[in-house]
């Protein structure tokens, strides 16, 4: 059941909300703003912003190295950081948790470090086909070196749902990793991840979960989820841009090789030989993103306050509501479930290019985003080479949803579609 806008203010206290976002009390093109590209990247908090500010004006200094007081203020801040996100994820240890650039270099890491040690040529990798390029490319990129073979769960239909039914033919002992997103950057799909992670760890199968659209639409618990590695950007969840995490099980992070080599990341260096850092420092070569990592500990606590449970409800509402007032229109083809979907929708208009919905949109105010979003394979599959894409976040209303549709509606009267 829908609730209405006055229950969502009530549960969420959106005005509140609203007024922690600089960005959104603004106009575009005459327009007040409706940011609807939470997907590619959220908007920022005033304190995550504060933080960044603080931080450059009174304690920047590198990390770890260092003896001075503001280079253990710094270390001290980083570190702190460190240990939020392993309770922002629920790992065992902040050991567990390594500071990378966003997902897509977590995945990296895992398919240079964990996949050329205990990879081998002729091993199956499973990935599905809603995966990001993010969750595809590093594997490909592997496959070429040591000769690995990708194989890939389908989806079904414009629904957009894994073919669980056929698990068991894909999901064998013969796989030795599979990669899943956790909620589908197009189709809005949220996979059952520990459904899937306890299934491959009965069959000795290594996991690992792309959790860029869900970290901060919900609690995610990776020993609930049950896998060996998780990834996450922080850009996407009121966090900085440049900055994500890495979860993986502290046994596998042991025995895997490092991932770049350079400063901090070494325990002795001689000139015909290294050693390495304790886990996570080995893996976090030379500088790293202070700032970022610091300000990443702000939206954590920001995202928490607000509460991630409401924030996963209010993402189903709004969804649920947009999903019902695009199906009114004529001409519209959407993609993804029709219940239970996440905070997106996807979805191309007859005969009017997405990048036409997109940039007449932008003329009224409202930002939204058209292309194949980085899952070309995917679009491939459901036969088209765009959608446009309305992805939505706790600072969104339903009246901004009815606005957006008033504006697909004068967008098909004006393509006579």
């Amino acid at each position: 059941m829908i609730t209405t806008t006055q229950q969502q203010s009530d549960a969420l206290d959106m005005q509140h909300l609203r007024e922690d976002f600089p960005i959104l009390n603004q106009k575009v093109n005459g327009y007040d703003l409706v940011y609807f590209d939470n997907a590619a990247t959220s908007q920022k908090p005033r304190v995550v912003i504060d933080t960044l500010r603080r931080y450059y004006e009174h304690d920047n200094a590198n990390v770890h190295r260092g003896i001075h007081e503001l280079s253990n203020r710094a270390s001290a801040a980083y570190e702190a950081s460190r240990s939020r996100a392993a309770k922002f994820l629920n790992t065992r240890s902040a050991d567990e948790i390594i500071c990378t650039r966003g997902t897509t270099e977590s995945i990296n890491l895992v398919a240079h470090s964990w996949g050329h040690k205990f990879l081998k040529r002729g091993d199956k990798v499973l990935l599905t086909e809603m995966e990001h390029h993010s969750n595809i490319v590093p594997w490909q990129l592997l496959a070429e070196r040591i000769g690995i073979q990708l194989v890939y769960l389908p989806v079904t239909g414009d629904r957009g749902l894994l073919d669980l039914s056929r698990l068991d033919e894909w999901l064998t002992r013969e796989i030795k990793l599979f990669a899943m997103t956790h909620i589908s950057n197009t189709l809005g799909t949220v996979n059952p991840v520990a459904e899937l992670c306890a299934k491959a760890r009965r069959l000795g199968v290594t996991t690992l979960v792309d959790a860029a659209q869900s970290a901060g639409h919900r609690k995610v618990d990776v020993q609930e989820i049950g896998c060996d590695f998780l990834a996450l950007s922080g850009h996407k969840m009121c966090g900085p841009t440049g900055v994500g995490l890495l979860y993986g099980r502290v046994e596998l992070l042991e025995q895997m090789d490092p991932y770049q080599g350079g400063g901090d990341m070494i325990s002795s260096v001689d000139f015909f030989r290294s050693t390495w850092n304790k886990v996570p420092h080995k893996f976090e070569a030379g500088t790293p993103n202070i700032a970022d990592v610091i300000a990443l500990h702000a939206a954590m606590d920001y995202l928490d306050k607000v509460g991630r449970d409401k924030i996963a409800q209010h993402d189903l509402e709004l969804s649920a509501y947009a999903y019902a007032r695009l199906a009114e229109l004529e001409a519209i083809r959407l993609f993804g479930p029709t219940v239970g979907r996440a905070g997106l929708v996807s979805f191309l208009l007859k005969d009017v290019h997405a990048h036409d919905v997109v940039t007449i949109a932008d003329q009224r105010g409202i930002a939204l985003r058209g292309g194949h979003h980085c899952n070309q394979p995917l679009m491939r599959k459901l036969g088209v080479e765009s959608t446009t894409r309305a992805s939505f976040y706790f600072y969104n209303t339903q009246e901004e949803v009815d606005r957006f549709v008033q504006v697909l509606r004068e967008i098909q009267n004006f393509f006579g579609a």
